[in-house]
């Protein structure tokens, strides 16, 4: 059985905004107020007692220095790689091949985060849960999704364990 958490990156800064030097959208990285806000998460989620096996990111500027936050607070540095494929233009059956090669590996991850962007990871939960896209959700910023699956595969394969809005995960 593999526990998978899907969190999107915190508040980023937005295209065009002053001061934001990058021109392509993988530049745009956390608000300050993005990556507080990231952290406080972080540490609700550690009180949950989820503990992490592998962390999986995004390259993107926001999701990777949202991952750096997750990891940090897990102490957990060592655990943290960069998937292309949780990039916004990435291949979620590549991804999900990867994650069945992992649970059938030697000493497979019970536990794992993806942290990546929207539609992306609300596409990936609605095939993993419904075996389609389509399923009407939508991951916030700082939201945070938990699954069980006992056999990865691309299509119906998971159990919804919860979905939580930030404003949860922040106390209010």
């Amino acid at each position: 059985m593999t526990t998978l958490y899907i969190l999107r990156h915190g508040i980023a800064v937005e295209r065009g905004a002053p001061g934001f030097r990058g021109e392509k959208d993988a530049d745009r990285p956390l608000t300050p107020e993005g990556a507080k806000k990231v952290r406080r998460i972080a540490k609700t989620i550690r009180q949950l007692d989820v503990q992490l096996d592998l962390l999986l990111t995004s390259p993107f500027a926001r999701a990777l220095r949202t991952a750096e936050i997750v990891a940090q607070v897990f102490r957990a540095k060592k655990k943290l790689e960069v998937c292309a494929d949780l990039a916004v233009e990435g291949d979620p059956a590549v991804l999900v091949r990867y994650l069945r090669r992992l649970s059938r590996g030697r000493n497979p991850p019970a536990e794992i985060m993806l942290v990546g962007h929207e539609p992306y990871l609300s596409e990936l939960i609605s095939v993993l849960l419904a075996g389609r896209t389509g399923l009407p959700l939508t991951l916030k910023k700082g939201g945070l999704c938990k699954l069980s699956i006992t056999d990865p595969r691309y299509g119906l394969c998971a159990t919804l364990e919860w979905l939580v809005a930030p404003q949860v995960l922040l106390g209010r």
